[in-house]
């Protein structure tokens, strides 16, 4: 054999070698793109006995006219290498595969990254400051009048300390105020807890230290027990919500009953009083005001201007649509929701292939943030930690089963218009860093005007959101977005407390409700839920962060309920 011909044979070798180094390269770096391959070359292999010989004696006699051109083609030497670079990069091979590892690692704070703006986290730290200056000013309580918070002292009222006055009330009267107060409380979203030692502490100031009190987040069970008597009832509640303004005149009923400021009739005439007690704002209102909240979420979700516009206009339907609905059957409202979602849902699509960009994650959630169960699921989460199973675990299925229901509205109507794939994704021109702040106290009036919260109850409530987010984004700088949720609670807890002993400020329990739409962990749960229903597997992470912020809230309201302990006028939870 020539020269020549042993240098072609060559030539081929490591041609060969090289493409099978390749191939091997493939398999490792990009399994999915070596299954397309594989799947690609199946069909060939059936008809390979009649095209593949072919191949190899068309490719090998074309180099042979050329006879000196062969030292030109120094491919030649190198082929050894790349027979040889193989051998090396098999050993980074193995390691290739562990190094996909890192996808799961955290994503690094923002203080770690370099193209951050830093007008947010200094934005933040002044409102913080802020919020400080004026908890310091009204660290001291403010004085109420007995007389005009709770009404007139009547006969037989109990002392302070529990023991009657005169007579103690008979069982049944007791027992029946603390039925009346307990389904009060369900309805308003208190966890089975804080209901649990609320209606404990009425049972004990009224002279009935044994009664047995068993509740859920749907019925109430008690059992008081007398000198020589026994009196069981059993309440269904949850089927009526009450609106921010008689929460807070329920939460000062229940304040004074444990107290034994009123006595249980009382208790029992104010809470029926107070569900039928007027609504501080009409419809038309409510509507603008539910506008105005989804234009401020919205922009706090990261949409653009336009984005803001299209949502304002779509919470004008779904605050119609929801307040219309309002007296209709239970069995009809997952109908409701299902449709309110479906009908955003294909607004927002459409908007999307004309050519917008509204952001479909703001323009999308931001009209829908009343249905979002970000409440019932903390809630739920804040039962189990301490150990309410049955109840913590009740809520938690309703609130994943609403996030269905809503996911099911968006997969619909994504089908109907023809979107392949829902990329929620915010906007990608979104408004500036100052935007946010004005947001949050959009939003804020928002809510309250719309829930039919107290006129004079709203600066307070901005006073506690101003905290959560202004904490929340500190938070985010330092420990990433799980753990701001944490501190963003942590910080808006002793707050909340410090305003709830003001004399216009209002409970805890109705400034948390629009702090938990604020920190959005239901908006992080639809995004999941809608993600895997879509077909997409990467919405478990999704799910996966959900759960870890309403576990980071409830941790945070906890350590911070733990730490003003001494701030509250009664002990326990404050949800």
């Amino acid at each position: 054999m020539s020269a020549g011909g042993r240098v072609r044979i060559v030539i081929a070798v490591g041609a060969i070698a090289a493409a099978g180094w390749c191939g091997i390269g493939c398999l490792i770096t990009s399994p999915t793109v070596a299954w397309a391959a594989v799947s690609a070359e199946e069909p060939p292999a059936s008809d390979q006995p009649v095209e593949s010989p072919t191949p190899t004696p068309t490719t090998e006699p074309e180099p042979e006219p050329t006879d000196e051109p062969v030292p030109t083609e120094e491919p030649a030497p190198t082929t050894p290498p790349a027979t040889e670079a193989p051998a090396t990069e098999t050993p980074p091979a193995p390691t290739e595969t562990p190094s996909e590892a890192p996808v799961l690692e955290p994503v690094p704070p923002a203080v770690l990254d370099d193209d951050e703006s830093p007008w947010s986290w200094i934005i933040a730290a002044l409102v913080l400051l802020a919020s400080a200056a004026v908890l310091f000013a009204i660290r001291r309580p403010g004085t109420t009048d007995e007389t005009t918070e709770t009404g007139p002292v009547t006969a037989g009222v109990l002392t302070p300390g529990g023991l009657p006055a005169g007579n103690a009330p008979p069982p049944a009267v007791t027992l029946a105020a603390m039925e009346t107060a307990g389904e009060a409380m369900i309805d308003a979203g208190y966890s089975v807890t804080t209901v649990h030692a609320a209606l404990h502490d009425i049972a004990t100031v009224n002279g009935a230290p044994a009664t047995e009190i068993i509740v859920f987040p749907t019925a109430l069970i008690v059992s008081s027990r007398g000198v020589e008597e026994l009196s069981t009832g059993a309440v269904s509640s949850g089927h009526s919500k009450l609106t921010l303004s008689q929460i807070d005149a329920l939460n000062r009923t229940i304040e004074a009953a444990r107290s034994g400021a009123i006595d249980p009739a009382t208790t029992k005439r104010r809470i029926r009083k107070l569900r039928g007690q007027p609504l501080p704002f009409s419809p038309v209102q409510r509507v603008v005001a539910y506008a105005l909240l989804s234009a401020g979420l919205s922009v706090l979700l990261g949409a653009s201007w336009t984005g803001a516009a299209v949502a304002t206009v779509l919470g004008l339907f779904a605050g119609t649509a929801q307040l219309l609905s309002a007296r209709a059957s239970r069995d009809y409202q997952a109908l409701v929701t299902v449709a309110i979602a479906f009908v955003v849902s294909i607004a927002v699509f459409l908007l999307i292939r004309v050519g917008l960009d509204p952001g479909v994650l703001p323009a999308l959630i931001a009209p829908l943030v009343t249905l979002l169960p970000g409440s019932l699921l903390t809630t739920g989460v804040i039962e189990l930690t301490t150990g309410q199973m049955m109840a913590g675990g009740g809520r938690l299925a309703a609130g994943t089963m609403q996030l269905v229901l809503l996911a099911v509205g968006i997969i619909g109507a994504a089908a109907l218009v023809g979107v392949p794939r829902i990329d929620f994704t915010t906007a990608s021109q979104p408004i500036g860093p100052i935007a946010p702040w004005i947001a949050v106290a959009v939003f804020g009036v928002g809510i309250v005007v719309y829930n039919c919260g107290r006129r004079d109850s709203i600066l307070w409530i901005l006073l506690v959101l101003y905290s959560a987010y202004g904490a929340q984004v500190i938070g985010d700088v330092f420990f990433g977005g799980v753990l701001s949720a944490f501190v963003g609670a942590l910080v808006m807890t002793p707050v909340a407390v410090l305003v709830a002993r003001q004399r216009t400020g209002p409970p805890a329990v109705v400034s948390f409700l629009p702090a938990f739409w604020l920190l959005v962990p239901g908006a992080i749960g639809l995004v999941g839920v809608a993600t895997l229903l879509g077909g997409d597997q990467a919405g478990t992470s999704t799910l996966v962060t959900t759960a870890s912020t309403m576990v980071a809230i409830a941790l945070g309201i906890l350590a911070g309920s733990a730490i003003t302990g001494r701030l509250r006028s009664s002990p326990g939870p404050l949800l």
